[in-house]
């Protein structure tokens, strides 16, 4: 990913490499994220003959990833703004690493158990820090585009998993091992070069200075540092930002996730496809999704991005009621659904969400905020998940309209956000640097 091909543009501040490296790096939490839950999807039915797992054995592996994900956001994000950044980003890779040979090398179902607990709990730490960590350290003209390359990575480590899945199909269990393998070599590279990093200085904001955040601090005064910085998060000028973009990404998450988990076994089971059909349509939208991820990041920064996030919202909107409308029995109609919804939730899903939170949280609750929110989302995401299955069994038209409501719902949450919410915070700072400018004087 050429920083020229990306941050080129008249007038437009230009981003170094090394805050490009520092934002690959980064997104790797992204890539091993999206990594270990297709990787864990494709190993599956791998596990089951090996092992002599059952339907609910099988269940329970991926509660197991799912709710550890969502703890570990919960918690190391507060650790991360806690005890330092820079300290817990070069641990939670290696630990990851632990967790992905676990899996490769595993004698027993017990071991496959502890590796997911220990990848999933390891990711789900890593998101939230490695978020603030390009935020510390990039100044907001060009953060979009930083923020925005790890949504890419995202789609690349479901990209890598799925032709890695795909190319070894026929190899068996070592199928599954290759997999997680290539999993740990990874993290392992990614450890290495974290803590070799040098990283660009960290951008003071003064948040302290910020008329929005004074009544936040002026609350809480009196208190120690670290309880000052909890009890911020109850009062009212960042309680509010924090539901918004935690609504936008539990609604929005909700469909996407339930697509990203029984997309094929909706195909397969509803719409009749073969599951060679359906596996091609799935491989099929992976490069239109990387390529609109990547235009995405060229845009980031400028207002075309709220621009793109109206129109796309609606046409993703348009996309799942299409599917919905035909109750997923018509090939055709889930084929132009999949193909539409990979081009616009990159410009109208995770990657705003991520922005935004980074955009409005103070500067030293990022992480905590960060992985309240998405914590939060993907447990309520694994519980939804649990029942899914049986409600396509009862009605998949009717899934299909849920889903459809929570995108509209994500839509118009995130049309607030983009209209009220995010320009407060902007002319906050704003306020907040003219201050500290005027100081320095």
């Amino acid at each position: 990913m050429s920083s020229d091909a990306i941050s080129a543009g008249p007038g437009r501040p230009r981003v170094t490499r090394s805050q490009w490296r520092l934002a690959v790096l980064s997104g790797m939490a992204s890539y091993l994220d999206s990594g270990i839950i297709v990787s864990s999807g494709l190993a599956l039915g791998l596990w089951q003959t090996r092992f002599h797992l059952s339907p609910w054995g099988l269940g329970a592996l991926s509660a197991a990833l799912t709710f550890s994900i969502a703890a570990g956001s919960l918690v190391g994000g507060r650790l991360a703004d806690r005890f330092g950044r820079r300290r817990v980003y070069g641990i939670d890779v290696l630990v990851y690493a632990v967790g992905a040979a676990l899996l490769v090398f595993a004698p027993s179902s017990v071991f496959l158990f502890a590796g997911m607990i220990i990848g999933g709990l390891a990711a789900g730490a890593d998101l939230p820090t490695s978020l603030a960590m390009v935020s510390e350290h990039t100044p907001r003209s060009v953060r979009g585009r930083l923020i925005g390359a790890t949504q890419t990575m995202w789609v690349a480590g479901i990209t890598a998993a799925t032709v890695i899945g795909f190319g070894t199909s026929t190899l068996g269990y070592l199928s599954a091992q290759l997999l997680f393998a290539h999993l740990a070599v990874v993290a392992l590279v990614s450890w290495v070069l974290r803590n070799r990093l040098r990283l660009p200085p960290a951008i003071e904001e003064a948040e302290h200075l910020s008329p929005v955040l004074e009544e936040a601090e002026n609350d809480v005064r009196g208190e120690g540092i670290d309880a000052r910085a909890l009890r911020r998060l109850g009062t009212k000028p960042i309680l509010v930002p924090l539901l918004a973009t935690g609504g936008f990404y539990l609604a929005w998450n909700l469909a996407a996730n339930t697509i990203g988990q029984y997309g094929t076994y909706f195909l397969t089971t509803v719409g009749g496809a073969s599951q060679t059909l359906a596996t091609g349509i799935s491989l099929a939208g992976l490069p239109i999704g990387l390529l609109g991820s990547l235009t995405f990041v060229r845009l980031a920064d400028t207002p075309w991005r709220d621009r793109c996030f109206y129109v796309c919202a609606a046409l993703q909107v348009l996309a799942f009621a299409v599917a919905a409308a035909t109750g997923g029995a018509v090939i055709a109609a889930m084929v132009l659904f999949l193909l539409l919804y990979n081009v616009v939730n990159q410009f109208a899903g995770e990657a705003n969400y991520k922005i935004w939170s980074q955009e409005i949280s103070p500067e030293e609750l990022r992480a905590t905020t960060q992985g309240l929110t998405y914590g939060l989302s993907r447990a309520l995401c694994g519980f939804a998940g649990l029942a899914t299955p049986a409600l396509m069994a009862a009605s998949g038209s009717a899934v299909l309209w849920m889903t459809t409501a929570c995108v509209a719902l994500s839509g118009l949450m995130g049309v607030w956000i983009v209209r009220r919410i995010a320009p407060q915070r902007r002319r906050a700072a704003g306020a907040a640097s003219a201050a500290r400018a005027k100081q320095a004087i």
